[in-house]
């Protein structure tokens, strides 16, 4: 994500929602005061923020191996590289005033079981894009975390960025959560750098939570399609659970403030510092999915099941894929740590972000999302005959039974918190 000194945050900020939408037009603005460079530039918030830095003045570099499914705003260019390529970035990161490390892998699905990719990418390509920063003298770098890297299935309310530590890397259950923590160390630690020639490198890191926006092409599309699929037909965790979520318009907003805070205008007051950012709102997961059940004309889960089925189950699923994975592709349904995500309590504060960074984030409706998402697609939900929907539900109770009665013989108990 990236800061865009060159140009008014605000201006950037209001453009972040629509960037993926927009398309090209051709207009007339002065020379560039600033080069910035986002890495995972084809990705949804890599793009959104790359786009609204581009409007607001800046000369913008999008890296990524994907090239974006939207169309390139003027002020934007885009270079197909590997974060874990250093002569690349090397080449690619001259003359680059602040770059915004948003690339990662294996945030979700069948990517989280990936374990070699997930750290060559997320530990490896972190510490080549430090190191080509030091080399090419970039004096800001802002990293795109994660709340992941402190929340590992304990309860968290109203966590903050000094009372949270780290969670122990040996005890996260998935790959992706593991890498990012080790990332976000990498970045503070890389504050105060000093540079060839003279001048300091500058870091900080954002922690957001899962994303959401018009266009998001991960989190939404992939509920959807299980929805229409119905199997989200069971619900799990307390209705009292907690967690956050954040807009892209928000997400950018915050990822421009924090460039700017790295400057000597600001006194450098980011740097160094780690800031969680949402919404400054707190939701159930399956209350504030609800828009999209109805926009899709299916019902709500309604078969409660005891999270610790849920959780074993995901321990299956995670298995059968990675032993069946040279044969046949099983994409679980979801993941353990999924699971934790749903059924746990993780929710952080936004002060420090507010009074350090000035974010502000902007009030946005979830159903709104949906609607556009609804719009967008063009075939309408076929639903599944009775007997297709019986056949799933008795397949899925019979399994659920088995994995109880393997627990209730085994005289275990598994524990997600």
């Amino acid at each position: 994500m990236k800061a865009n000194p060159a140009g008014s945050s605000s201006e950037a900020c209001r453009a972040a929602g629509q960037a993926p939408q927009q398309k090209t037009q051709a207009t007339h603005r002065q020379a560039p005061r600033q080069k910035v460079l986002v890495t995972g530039g084809g990705g949804y918030l890599g793009f959104s923020l790359g786009s609204s830095l581009a409007k607001s003045g800046s000369s913008v570099l999008l890296l990524d191996l994907r090239r974006p499914q939207w169309e390139l705003s003027p002020g934007t260019e885009f270079i197909q590289a590997d974060v874990r390529d250093e002569e690349a970035l090397y080449r690619a990161f001259k003359g680059v005033d602040c770059v915004f490390h948003v690339a990662s892998y294996g945030m979700s699905g069948a990517e989280k079981l990936q374990k070699e990719q997930i750290e060559s990418i997320n530990v490896g390509g972190t510490k080549v894009v430090i190191n080509v920063c030091v080399r090419r003298r970039v004096p800001r770098l802002i990293y795109t975390s994660t709340v992941n890297v402190v929340f590992g299935g304990k309860p968290i309310e109203q966590g903050d960025e000094d009372s949270v530590p780290y969670f122990p890397l040996e005890k996260h259950v998935d790959h992706y959560s593991r890498t990012k923590a080790i990332a976000d160390q990498l970045t503070l630690m890389a504050n105060g750098t000093p540079l060839p020639g003279g001048g300091t490198l500058w870091t900080c890191v954002l922690r957001p939570p899962g994303i959401y926006g018009p266009e998001e092409q991960r989190h939404l599309p992939r509920v959807a399609s299980h929805i229409k699929k119905r199997l989200f037909m069971f619900r799990f965790g307390d209705r009292r659970t907690r967690m956050n979520w954040v807009h892209v318009h928000n997400l950018v907003q915050a990822h421009v403030l924090a460039a700017e805070a790295l400057t000597a205008a600001k006194s450098y007051v980011a740097s160094g510092q780690a800031y969680y950012i949402n919404d400054g709102e707190s939701v159930n997961l399956f209350e504030w999915m609800a828009p999209l059940f109805e926009k899709l004309g299916y019902s709500q889960p309604w078969i409660q099941v005891p999270t610790s089925w849920v959780y074993l189950t995901a321990a299956v699923m995670e298995y059968l894929h990675l032993a069946l994975r040279p044969i046949y592709s099983v994409p679980p349904l979801l993941t353990r740590s999924e699971v934790r995500s749903v059924a746990v309590t993780h929710t952080f504060q936004i002060a420090k972000a507010r009074a350090q960074l000035g974010y502000a984030p902007d009030k946005f409706r979830f159903a709104d999302v949906v609607e556009q998402y609804v719009r967008s697609t063009s075939q309408r939900p076929c639903g599944s005959s009775p007997q297709t929907l019986l056949r799933l539900l008795l397949g899925l109770l019979l399994l659920l039974g088995l994995l109880a009665l393997a627990l209730h013989l085994l005289g275990l108990q598994p524990s997600f918190v």
